[in-house]
């Protein structure tokens, strides 16, 4: 092969070690074979920056040519043809050559640079975007039992509201994702983080439905694109050995992020004073509060991004060899100084570039107006971005693509479904235990007496009500039905779930409350006035945040941390399409147990079990994903598959939670059969723990 790049699928002989140094070739290739290493003299050389023109090559006297003079030969024998020339096929030919002559070095290259400090900054600071994007899964759930009081919001609002985070997180995977292998990782994680953090930080205090919606869009939007930027970008740092272990670890901080937002909610939220009014128009509640803290990890990982270099491996991608090689003498230089063998010097001079084919388009600044210039930028990147996609569907990769699409789905369709319906479940044991305490009191009759405590969970039938005072009280889940009010008095009523059925009221005032309209249902107003009703909705009774919700999420994190370290210790050892068939398959036998789940507690238990048996296919997945794409196309898979995951996500929690009370064999069935059919797919993948990253 040219340009001195022989037999590099040798890499043990790349490296020679001796005296506490590595011995490598002069030219900067890494080259396997039996050559003779060097003696401490001829290391001196290599690292002490001599003069390569006065430098002898150490195979003349074993009469071994210089790869330099063989490179000569042959283009002196060869005509020059200028690339515009060639053949767009000869090209891409050439290109996919000295990708895989890249690949080879460049693990060379980071087993030199070894594994330490640096790495594990970057995993903590891409660690913060993961938890993000975690936090950003649960926060609109956390909020949505205030939010739906304080804006008012009907059922068909909140369950849009639900589902337009999932539906701006997957638009933004695949676009951000696409972006990041043209503009690259760190810039595109950049933007990403700032529209989520600049958007989370709006939403909190917009006031109407329609903005806080369009708020938690966009902020999905930017939040969509972190998770293929992030893996992409740390698999780039990582050598072959310990990348499944790594990208493992840094899954972790998923799991991080959603005890941090149900540790946040359940210590925030239900202190409903924690906030502020002005006026009677604009509220600022405790859940806007808590919004405001789950963008605290966000804006954490976007400051320290700003200290962490680009891809090497994507610079090296697009041309731009020094600055590569000065990121990776960077990271080898950090890695030895913590080691305290400051004195290791890195010793690679030369790493191979990719053949550019893209065309790019120069615009003066004299041409056209400056929206006009950034137009034809923009459509370019876009047109870009597409070929990518397309791409990912072509012969060398769309059996792949396709298999990889199903499992991404089908997992998420069966997760994030099931996600959503244990607390639906949850919550629907605990209506059905609420509505067997109720009282109901028959034929009453009170008159002339003052009402100023809380009647609550009650059924008032053929009663009569006379002169009587209902003052500074508050109903919860109370119904009168066919009973008479005759001049009573109700004021600074407040209510929830309460409705006058079939009753009769007589001279009756109102003044101050918020029983509406709506609320009397079929009844007869006779001489009865409404004065001053209360304005927009109110979070009447501290249970409406009942701490279950936040306990049930918090355990349903922390139950995949056994999880997590059983798939980073193993996935080297077992494989990424063992762990991944494994897992979805064990997942899929919990569903089954989800028949005995008749309480609380019992489904509380098989959420964690499921919680905790289906992490390792996750893992599994975002390894498996990064590796099988070459570096110019990776994000862009990735985000393309992660955007599917997200539309299963979507319809996952659309059907399950339509069957909540109704029956628990559909969901349990479709969950469980679309993880069978997954995890046997996964079977047929591609392994890819001993892959050089492509």
């Amino acid at each position: 092969m040219d340009d001195g790049y022989r037999n590099t699928n040798q890499v043990s002989d790349d490296y020679r070690y001796q005296d506490g140094s590595y011995d490598t070739p002069n030219d900067g290739y890494y080259r396997g074979g039996d050559e003779p290493a060097q003696d401490e003299d001829a290391q001196s050389d290599v690292t002490e920056g001599h003069d390569e023109d006065d430098e002898v090559y150490e195979g003349e006297y074993q009469g071994i040519p210089h790869p330099d003079d063989i490179k000569e030969k042959q283009k002196k024998r060869a005509p020059a043809v200028d690339d515009e020339y060639r053949d767009r096929a000869d090209l891409m030919a050439e290109r996919m050559e000295d990708e895989e002559q890249l690949a080879h070095q460049y693990e060379n290259i980071i087993e030199e640079c070894g594994h330490g400090r640096f790495q594990w900054t970057l995993f903590f600071v891409l660690g913060l975007a993961l938890m993000a994007d975690g936090v950003e899964v649960f926060v609109v759930g956390f909020v949505l039992p205030s939010a739906e009081k304080d804006m008012c919001l009907s059922s068909s609002n909140k369950g849009m509201l639900g589902l337009i985070v999932y539906l701006g997180m997957m638009v933004g995977a695949v676009l951000l994702g696409g972006l990041a292998d043209k503009l690259g990782r760190k810039q595109c994680l950049i933007i990403s983080l700032a529209i989520n953090a600049a958007f989370a930080f709006l939403s909190s205090f917009v006031q109407g439905y329609g903005f806080f919606l369009f708020c938690r869009l966009i902020s999905g939007l930017g939040i969509g694109g972190t998770l293929p930027i992030v893996f992409a970008y740390f698999s780039e740092f990582l050598s072959r050995e310990k990348r499944g272990e790594h990208l493992s670890w840094l899954c972790m901080f998923w799991m991080i992020g959603g005890i941090y937002a149900s540790a946040m909610a359940w210590s925030i939220i239900p202190h409903y004073g924690w906030g502020f009014s002005m006026g009677t128009k604009y509220h600022f509640h405790s859940w806007r509060v808590f919004v405001l803290v789950c963008a605290l990890p966000c804006i954490a990982s976007l400051v320290a991004l700003k200290f962490m270099p680009e891809s090497p491996r994507f610079l090296l991608e697009i041309g731009k060899h020094d600055e590569a090689w000065m990121i990776l003498k960077q990271v080898h230089d950090t890695n030895m100084r913590a080691k305290g063998e400051p004195e290791r010097v890195f010793t690679v001079s030369y790493i191979k570039t990719p053949k550019q084919v893209d065309e790019f388009i120069e615009i003066q600044s004299s041409t056209g107006t400056w929206y006009q210039r950034w137009l034809v930028r923009i459509t370019t990147t876009l047109k870009q971005v597409w070929d990518n996609v397309l791409y990912c569907l072509t012969a060398q990769y769309r059996m792949n693509t396709l298999m990889l699409a199903v499992v991404w789905f089908t997992m998420a369709l069966s997760y994030y479904g099931l996600i959503v319906w244990f607390p639906d479940m949850i919550r629907y044991f605990q209506d059905e235990a609420y509505e067997s305490r109720v009282k109901i009191f028959d034929e009453e009759e009170v008159s002339h007496f003052t009402f100023n405590f809380t009647l609550e969970n009650q059924i008032h039938r053929n009663g009569e009500y006379r002169n009587d005072k209902f003052i500074g009280m508050k109903f919860k889940e109370v119904r009168f039905e066919d009973s008479l009010f005759e001049d009573c008095y109700f004021e600074d009523v407040r209510s929830t779930e309460t409705f006058f059925e079939n009753c009769t009221i007589i001279s009756t005032v109102f003044y101050n409350t918020d029983l509406y309209e709506h609320k009397f249902i079929n009844c007869r107003l006779i001489n009865s006035t409404f004065m001053k009703e209360k304005e927009g909705c109110h979070i009447d009774f501290e249970e409406d945040n009942d701490f279950l919700i936040y306990l049930v999420s918090f355990l349903g994190s922390l139950s995949v941390l056994p999880g997590n370290i059983i798939s980073a210790l193993l996935m080297d050892k077992i494989g990424r399409i063992k762990m991944i068939g494994g897992s979805m398959l064990i997942s899929a036998v919990c569903c089954f147990f989800l028949f005995f789940g008749n309480s609380e507690s019992a489904m509380i238990g098989w959420q964690c079990l499921f919680c905790g048996a289906s992490i390792a296919a996750w893992n599994a997945l975002d390894v498996i994903t990064v590796e099988l794409y070459p570096t110019d196309k990776r994000a862009t898979a990735f985000g393309i598959l992660n955007g599917l995951c997200k539309f299963g996500a979507i319809l996952g929690n659309s059907i399950f939670s339509s069957f909540v009370g109704i029956t628990k064999v559909v969901p349990i069935l479709l969950a469980s059969s679309a993880l069978v059919g997954g995890g046997l797919l996964a079977l047929r993948l591609p392994e890819t723990r001993e892959q050089v990253l492509m």
